[in-house]
């Protein structure tokens, strides 16, 4: 029964078989996978561990122990794993815990293998305790644990770390860690009640350990960058640094606080965060993070006052007080607006003590706060309720807790007692929001919770916030909480409300200049009291603004201030009194101005009332603006009468107060906008309102005009729609037209200010070779602190010799890095490299690369001499690298024979260059030397060097001799004058050696580094024959090189020393996106056979061949590289380093803690600093910089990289790839952390299921693995608003510094930019006032759009993108009205996370986070900087061609041509002929155009320029505006705004005609041929003088936008013109047309799916009216072309039109029976085509005999299908938008076909061109070169690409 059970292969044995072997694999292949250099986030079993035993037990640690001894000891590690596998079954009997049950199956399938490996001996667990206990002692003995102790001991006592040391704190660490875990084990086995010797030894070994071995505990500690924890840690030495001891210990000040409860056994004193633990219930991980938070932060401060010297260093009274007024701010200004006291009674009167405590309070409440965060005053009401309730324990002599904090159990806890009932009722408000889709005014979103604490009122909420107040009730039914200050309303009058100043403005000086016009330009008294006029004007634009004020406000008036009600009442009834009672004024003025006898009183009344309004509005408008009277209005506020007007004058809100900037700011915004408003009113004045009145008044005059359709509404009222289709467009261009003029000023401003900037100066490598030169001073003075490049030289010629040794080691840095990015080859790396400049050569030695071939145009030069030697060197001299290559070559050469040789030997070289330098001094060289022999000279020696430069063998050295003498030989023979030929030969010294056989015959070999990089240096200088233009080759390369050593001469702060730097954190929110690339994404094919290997192996050849030659491969395939992990792994990065991955980010952020080891390493070297004695005269390497504790300490406390990876714990769970890329960066990058919310399930005190929320932050330990440093408990899930923000916010509790600079993923960062970040970070200080009257709060950095390399499409959007955050940013940093963009800014972070953060993240409303961020900031009177050292509307169209199809079909264009012709009026047919389309909106591009010139040159600008319109830029951007305008008109009626993600991947594939049709057919198609509709209409109905070729001037830029909306998708896609591809398009195009909908089906794969989520935008009853309007213009081609048809003669009867309609129901009709398929029978079917086979006859017959026997044409029959087709649109236009009732009436199902129909239409439109190109394979070939250009222009044979793969596979 067993045996046949074995052979059908089932039942439990084979079972356990089965997931043992596959356990084994796994085991297998972590382990390869860690000595492949990566891990997926642990190893073994270890990795494992469910999260519930991993908090409880040490498991996790035991296992990994297990691990570790596995190799040295099975036996034992058979022990340990049966240890832990009793302590998780004691713990989960039952196995009910998540990943419990697969935990304990694994472990027990581990603990088998490991017992078959005792080959069938016995286990004897009675003897497992001897068998530990005898391992740990040997394991103890064997890694010298007594020794480590010891030197532990030593160096802490020191202070002193070498770098061996910082070696060996990882090895230490892992070695704490085993034995840790052994300990526990022992322990657990013996128990507490020993029974023999060995038990009671054991034992007093654990006490012993625990009593005395505290570096023991402290190392295994857990902590983010200071061990607080672990005092005593050597693996860490920040802990050591005077400032960190003097924070600690400022923090443990606790003499004068009461007493309190402090059980918790700890290493460390016990400090004034237990205190407030005690007091409120802080978390503990809460405590532990923010004390760790202000420590760094008073540290740092205290290190930018000075450093601490001194056994017991304390912290400056200065630094506290500093910190203190910061953290504070924000509170401080809260009291003072509220009109209450602050928490302390003076700030003199708080002691150093005090205030620590309050900072440390604050940052815990604001830590804990989870979304509360988001509410700045909120948090500020929190605080001074908690630290009145402080201020009272702390003058008592024994703590208690706080009563506010009290829970039902008797403890305390903050997040409780406090946070959790505000964050309830903010859950409860953001679930009412139905995602985002109900109106804003029917719940609260954070600005209003916020806004609550902007009035006293708030401080009825009572402390504790008392549960039933109106700001914690949670909306119900029919009962809610409204607003507070301000209804966000989704409505399109918020166009003119929110930019009301502006529109009445305009709309004001349209009125003043029209006016100014029709009186013929002349200024007189009555010209002036009819621009009067403007005075009614104005009061009733602000009247109606005030309406829909009141009208916005509902939903406010409950809950909003009674001074805000106040406000907008008095305001209402003001401007309804004062616009009626202006309107009566002017009435009356107007009457007196037409009765001439009058005395003019209303109008004096008129002006004076107009004149002191204006008084009184430029007071207050100067008291607002103007620093000087904004003192003066603060001081006027005292009184309770200017305080009441200039509160009706302007709202008084918490923030937006003080928005002020300097005299000369201010002045330079105005005499900006002043140039701007000038330009545009001359241009619109002169070509635009002048040029039309005197047609109008034409116009105006003409009577009985002849219409050509039946006219409505123009008789009798003068031609009123005449004269609106003449103005209308005039007007929108007039209103639209101030974004050309800023981008034209802003433009030449912008490039004003690059140039003085020094932008450009730099940009090609010819010029950054010429100016070499002076590089090194200009990095000393900029990049260097002033300490070091200013130190004094004993020769003013060393201090170009010493800007050189300091800038070398960097500028090394700098290409090393690029050849790790494989941007370079190791023989560009050689040529590039600098020389330390620290030996004793007499020169500065510069890189080789600019020294290429110049020793041989030397020797040419030479060889041709025929002059003096003075001569000789004026000639090489005219080549300064000339000149310096050939000194270093002489030089070198001195210096390398002389150490090369001994005794004879040496005193030939010496006696040698002796002669020669004196022959030099004497100018008697040419008689000295041969200068014909020189290149033989140079031939033995480059013999030589290439010798040397290999490693030392006794065959080498053999050889190294003879090269020698022959040397010898050469130059005394050969290359000497006869003269000196002699004496060398008669010298007996050397003759005898030479005889016997000595000279030469002992070789020193050059085995010093110095000297090593000498020798290789000279073997280059003699050997290289390239041209320096090719090196770099990469392009890439190249531009990174030019903009960095450009921004050396641009203006920037000095750079601090590292220890004196502003800190600072790197931030990035991160959800799904790909992380790292594997082999599988690499390798998978495409529908075309292309692979994203093969498309970058393409792409960068040269870095392929780069990276291949950096791994010790030559040309290899995907396939060579499984048999090395080690390889796949360096595969996937090169891979996932050129697309928009996290690896990229992450690499380009670490270069900040690589830039700052390395400036710290250097920076004590050069000052003598503590490692191993160096100073700056000595060979500087920076071998091992990275090792360098100090230095690695010194970055850690000033960097910080937080990655929000919000799903991360999901991720590890359901183990995703995603998951285990993100740990195998933890575990390179041992500085980054990762942040991620993490979720628990629980059960509450009601029994009911529940989850629980923590803010965790990991780490990578010793062995790889994630290590938990903090865990806070959240009140509940947190993402309540916009993901990113909220992603943002969890985490931004873990950073530290005092600026933040937020990342996203799709950037990157370089080490050369890395290395200016101090100086960057020194603009917050704003040391020389240049920035304005306050500190910068954001830094604004310049942004390098790296996208742009290969498709011209990618490279026109990194244009544009590239000019807006460059030049465009520029401008506006300028003017300083600049907001936050993007994200490469830097943030204060301390202004910041006191004023709701960097981001906010109401649901919809704030789904652009970031411009919220730079408005908080501004308003928050913030100061907004930009820096660069550190890398026309569519709606004008339509007015102008519906106001030309309304002339042409009515018939008047026609007919005020003849009229002007008759009247011999030249301006009235010039009017109707004018091109009023935006052809100015080319000038949109000069910013760009701008930026070429600034940055590449004026013909390279040019030429770019021209090469971008080849490529089709124009239809291009045409398209963009397109989409812009379509979405912003789409939200603007319906509102419904959402995030949209972009694909961060290598797209290089074909998109079918039907995706793109879906993309694009309502934003581009309808309205794309909607406007060709237009000008078919207009060219075949309308009148132009001139005939078409005037036709074709004025709609040429209408004919170009219809063909870049409806054609554009297909000229930048891919193949978009090739045969087989159309052919599949077309298949799949009819396939998704036909293809009915269904539950389930998406858009993608039906044409009725689509249709149905087309429509889900129009949602409102609002929005439904708006489509109606908006539809109903279709109906006009209708109503003007029956009118235009033969057949109706003229007749402008209304039955004609109604005839219209009646032939429109017959066509509907017999298209309903055309597509009629009745399936009841199989008879009927046959019996209905033959019914529609007689119909199409009779359709055809009747149209003919139409034709034959009427005046009916076949153009007629065109133009009623052109009418019919328009108002079939509006028909169906109409039934979308009222789909409710067109359902209810039985008509969808044909309405529906009728789309189908009109799609099928628009589809054919656009497939038809497409397929006839198609036919052309020149075509596609032509695409393929302009789609590619910068591909083929790097020499790329992307048609591979194109084509695929699968050809060369094939063959």
């Amino acid at each position: 029964m067993a045996s046949s059970r074995r052979r059908r292969g089932g039942g439990p044995e084979r079972a356990a078989d089965n997931w043992e072997r596959l356990v084994r694999a796994a085991l297998k292949r972590d382990r390869d996978h860690l000595r492949a250099g990566g891990a997926t986030g642990g190893l073994g079993l270890a990795a494992a561990v469910p999260a519930s035993l991993g908090r409880t037990t040490n498991i996790e640690q035991i296992l990994q122990a297990a691990d570790d001894i596995e190799d040295e000891d099975p036996n034992v590690a058979r022990i340990l794993c049966e240890q832990a596998y009793t302590l998780a079954q004691n713990l989960d009997p039952s196995s009910e815990g998540r990943g419990m049950l697969q935990f304990k199956t694994g472990l027990q399938s581990v603990i088998k293998q490991k017992l078959a490996k005792k080959d069938g001996a016995s286990i004897d667990r009675q003897n497992d305790i001897q068998v530990l206990w005898n391992f740990y002692l040997d394991y103890k003995s064997r890694r010298r644990i007594d020794d480590m102790q010891r030197e532990q001991e030593r160096l802490r006592e020191s202070g002193t770390f070498s770098t061996e040391m910082g070696a060996r704190a990882m090895e230490m660490k892992k070695v704490y860690v085993t034995l840790r875990a052994l300990l526990d084990v022992l322990e657990i086995l013996v128990g507490q009640s020993p029974t023999d010797r060995l038990h009671r030894q054991i034992l007093e070994e654990i006490k012993k350990i625990k009593r005395s071995d505290a570096a023991l505990r402290g190392e295994l500690m857990p902590y983010n960058i200071v061990p607080l924890d672990a005092p005593s840690s050597v693996t860490n030495i920040i802990g050591f640094f005077p400032e960190v001891r003097a924070a600690t210990t400022a923090i443990q000040n606790c003499e004068d606080l009461p007493r309190f409860t402090y059980d918790a056994p700890q290493l460390r004193q016990k400090d004034i965060f237990d205190l407030l633990q005690y007091v409120f219930g802080f978390q503990d991980d809460n405590i532990r993070n923010q004390r760790e938070n202000v420590v760094l932060t008073l540290a740092n401060a205290q290190s930018r006052l000075g450093l601490l010297d001194g056994t017991e260093p304390k912290i400056d009274e200065r630094v506290v007080t500093e910190v203190f007024c910061k953290v504070l701010d924000n509170y401080i200004k809260w009291c003072r607006y509220l009109g209450k006291r602050v928490a302390w009674t003076s700030l003199e009167a708080v002691n150093k003590n005090r205030k620590i405590i309050l900072v440390a309070l604050y940052f815990l409440i604001w830590g804990e706060a989870a979304n509360i965060r988001f509410l700045p005053e909120c948090l500020c009401y929190i605080f001074h309720n908690m630290a009145k309730e402080l201020d009272g324990i702390l003058d008592s002599s024994e703590a208690e807790p706080a009563k506010s904090c009290i829970t039902g159990d008797g403890s305390t806890s903050f997040l409780e007692k406090i946070i959790t009932p505000i964050y309830e009722t903010m859950a409860a408000e953001a679930n009412n929001n139905n995602d985002g889709k109900a109106a804003h005014s029917a719940w609260r979103n954070y600005d209003d919770f916020n806004e609550y604490f902007w009035s006293r009122s708030c401080f009825e909420l009572g402390w504790p916030p008392a549960e039933g107040s109106k700001f914690l009730r949670k909306p119900a039914k029919r009962k809610r909480t409204g607003k507070t200050n301000f209804v966000e309303h989704r409505t399109f009058l918020h166009l003119y409300r929110s930019f009301h100043r502006l529109w009445i403005f305009l709309l004001l000086m349209f009125q003043g200049l029209a006016i100014i016009a029709f009186r013929h330009g002349k200024i007189n008294i009555d010209t002036f009291k009819i621009l009067l006029s403007a005075g009614p004007a104005f009061f009733i634009l602000n009247f109606i603004e005030c309406c829909l004020d009141v009208m916005l406000m509902f939903g406010a008036y409950k809950t909003a201030r009674g001074f805000a009600i106040s406000r907008l009442v008095i305001r209402f009834f003001w401007l309804t009194a004062v616009s009626t009672f202006v309107t009566y004024l002017y009435v009356k003025v107007l009457e007196e101005k037409n009765a001439r006898n009058s005395d003019s009183t209303y109008f004096r009344i008129y002006g004076l009332f107009l004149g002191g309004y204006a008084g009184v509005r430029i007071v207050f408008a100067l008291m607002a603006k103007i620093p000087a009277c904004h003192r003066l209005s603060s001081f006027s506020d005292r009184s309770q009468f200017f305080h009441f007007f200039k509160w009706i004058y302007q709202e008084r809100y918490y923030i937006g107060r003080g928005l002020y900037e300097s005299i000369s700011d201010y002045a330079r915004y105005v005499i900006f906008w002043i140039v701007i408003l000038a330009c545009k009113f001359t241009f619109a004045y002169f070509l635009q309102i002048r040029p039309l009145v005197e047609p109008t008044n034409i116009i105006v005059q003409l009577h009985d005009l002849k219409y050509s359709w039946h006219d409505l509404v123009s008789r009798g009222n003068k031609n009123a729609l005449t004269i609106l289709s003449l103005w209308a467009p005039v007007l929108a261009i007039y209103l639209m037209d101030i974004h050309i003029w800023y981008t034209l000023l802003s433009a030449l401003v912008g490039g004003v200010m690059g140039a003085r900037g020094r932008l450009g100066e730099i940009r090609s490598i010819e010029m950054l070779h010429k100016r070499f030169e002076s590089f090194p001073e200009a990095f000393a003075k900029n990049l260097s602190p002033q300490r070091i490049s200013s130190r004094p030289v004993a020769q003013d010629s060393e201090i170009t010799k010493m800007y050189a040794s300091i800038f070398s080691p960097f500028w090394n840095e700098i290409i090393k890095s690029l050849r790790e990015e494989d941007y370079i080859s190791h023989r560009e790396m050689d040529l590039l490299m600098m020389p330390s400049n620290c030996g004793n050569l007499r020169l500065v030695q510069w890189p080789l690369f600019l020294l290429t071939s110049k020793i041989m145009l030397a020797n040419d030069y030479a060889s041709d001499c025929k002059d003096s030697q003075y001569e000789l060197w004026n000639r090489i001299s005219k080549d300064e690298y000339m000149a310096y290559a050939v000194k270093e070559c002489y030089y070198s050469t001195e210096r390398i024979l002389h150490s090369l040789v001994d005794a004879e030997g040496q005193r030939w070289v010496e006696r040698l260059f002796r002669d020669l330098n004196d022959s030099i001094a004497q100018g008697s060289l040419l008689v000295t030397i041969n200068l014909r022999k020189l290149q033989l000279v140079q031939r033995k020696l480059t013999g030589l060097t290439g010798l040397l430069i290999r490693n030392e063998t006794a065959g080498l050295a053999a050889g190294v001799t003879k090269a020698l003498l022959e040397l010898y030989e050469v130059i005394t023979h050969e290359f000497l004058a006869a003269n000196l030929r002699e004496q060398f030969d008669t010298w007996q010294l050397l003759l005898r050696a030479r005889n016997e056989g000595r000279l030469f015959s002992k070789i020193f070999w050059p085995n010093d580094p110095e000297m090593k990089e000498q020798v290789k240096r000279l073997h280059l200088l003699l050997t290289v024959k390239d041209s320096a233009a090719n090196i770099p080759k990469n392009l890439e390369a190249r531009r990174r090189l030019q903009f960095f050593t450009n921004s050396l001469f641009m203006d920037m702060p000095a750079a601090k020393p590292v220890a004196e730097m502003i800190p600072f954190s790197v931030f990035t929110p991160y959800y799904s996106e790909t992380v790292l690339y594997s082999m599988s994404e690499l390798c998978v094919e495409n529908e075309d056979g292309i692979s994203i290997l093969f498309y970058l192996q393409k792409i960068y050849p040269d870095e392929w061949a780069n990276f291949l030659e950096r791994i010790g491969r030559g040309e290899s395939s995907e396939d060579d590289f499984k048999d090395s992990p080690s390889d796949i792994l360096e595969l996937r990065f090169w891979v996932s380093y050129r697309g928009q991955t996290l690896a990229r980010t992450v690499r380009g952020m670490m270069y900040y803690r690589r830039a700052l080891m390395l400036q710290s390493y250097l920076e004590k070297r050069y000052l003598g600093g503590i490692e191993d004695g160096n100073s700056a005269v000595q060979f500087i390497d920076t071998q091992g910089y990275e090792l360098s504790p100090d230095a690695r300490a010194q970055a850690d406390i000033k960097f910080t990289y937080v990655i929000s990876c919000q799903i991360y714990g999901q991720q590890k769970q359901q183990k995703k790839q995603e998951a285990a890329d993100i740990a195998l960066l933890l575990q390179r990058n041992e500085a980054l952390r990762v942040a991620f919310i993490y979720e628990e399930d629980s059960v509450s005190s009601d029994g009911h299921a529940t989850k629980e929320y923590y803010s965790k932050l990991v780490k990578a330990d010793v062995h790889g693995k994630d290590q938990e440093i903090y865990s806070i408990k959240l009140p509940g899930n947190p993402k309540l608003g916009e993901g990113k923000p909220e992603n943002q916010n969890h985490a931004i509790i873990f950073t530290r510094g005092d600026a933040i600079q937020t990342i996203d993923m799709n950037q990157d960062n370089y080490l050369e930019e890395a290395m200016k970040m101090r100086n960057l970070l020194e603009e917050f200080r704003n040391d020389h006032g240049n920035h304005g009257i306050r500190n910068p709060t954001i830094l604004g950095v310049r942004e390098h759009v790296f996208t742009g390399s290969v498709s011209s499409l990618a490279s026109f959007m990194s244009k544009q993108e590239t000019s807006f955050v460059t030049l465009g940013q520029r401008v506006l940093a300028y003017l300083k009205v600049r907001m936050h963009y993007g994200h490469p800014d830097v943030f204060d972070r301390i202004f910041h996370i006191t004023r709701g953060g960097i981001s906010k993240a109401s649901r919809v409303i704030n789904i652009s986070e970031d411009i919220y961020a730079g408005f908080n900031s501004t308003l928050r009177q913030g100061n907004i900087t930009h820096h660069e050292y550190i890398q026309m509307t569519v709606l004008t169209v339509y007015i102008f061609l519906y106001g030309r199809v309304y002339l042409a079909l009515s018939g008047l264009d026609y007919s005020i041509s003849r009229q002007a012709r008759f009247l011999g009026n030249t301006a009235l047919d010039a009017a109707l002929n004018a091109q009023f389309l935006v052809q100015i909106g080319v000038f949109t591009a000069v910013p760009m155009i701008m930026g070429f010139i600034l940055e590449l040159g004026l013909m390279k600008a040019v030429f770019s320029f021209i090469t971008m319109q080849l490529q089709f830029c124009s239809v291009f951007f045409t398209f963009s505006l397109g989409t812009r305008t379509h979405y912003f008109g789409r939200t603007i009626l319906h509102g419904g705004a959402k995030y949209r993600a972009t694909g961060r991947g290598f797209v290089v594939r074909h998109i079918k005609f039907a995706e793109n049709y879906r993309l694009y057919s309502r934003s581009h198609f309808v309205k794309a041929l909607e406007v060709a509709l237009l000008l078919i209409i207009y060219i075949a109905y309308g009148y132009t003088k001139g005939g078409s070729s005037s036709f074709i001037l004025i709609t040429i830029s209408s004919w170009i936008l219809v063909f870049s909306w409806l054609f554009a998708p297909y000229i930048f896609n891919p193949s978009g013109f090739e045969w087989q591809k159309t052919v599949e398009d077309f298949d799949d195009w009819t396939n998704w047309l036909l293809y009915k909908g269904g539950v389930g089906v998406k858009g993608d794969n039906s044409w009725e799916s689509w249709w149905d989520e087309e429509q889900s935008h129009i949602r409102t009853f609002r929005g439904r009216i708006l489509e109606t309007i908006l539809s109903l213009r279709f109906l006009i081609f209708q109503y003007g072309i029956v009118y235009k048809l033969k057949i109706t003669s003229h007749n402008t009867s209304l039955a004609v039109y109604g005839f219209s309609w009646i032939v429109l129901l017959v066509t509907v009709l017999l298209f309903k029976l055309f597509t009629a398929t009745p399936k009841k029978s199989t008879a009927l079917p046959t019996f209905v085509r033959f019914l529609q086979g007689l119909l199409a006859l009779g359709i055809i017959a009747g149209i003919a005999l139409l034709i034959v026997f009427t005046r009916f044409t076949i153009a007629d029959l065109f133009a009623s299908a052109l009418a019919f087709i328009a108002t079939g649109w509006c028909v169906l236009c109409l039934a979308i938008t009222w789909k409710g009732l067109v359902k209810t009436l039985g008509l969808w199902d044909s309405v529906r076909e009728i789309a189908r129909m009109y799609d099928a239409g628009m589809g054919a439109v656009i497939f038809v061109p497409i397929v006839f190109f198609s036919w052309f394979p020149f075509v596609s070939t032509f695409q393929s070169r302009t789609l590619f250009n910068q591909a083929f222009s790097r020499g790329l044979e992307i048609s591979l690409i194109l084509a695929g793969n699968k050809a060369n596979q094939q063959t």
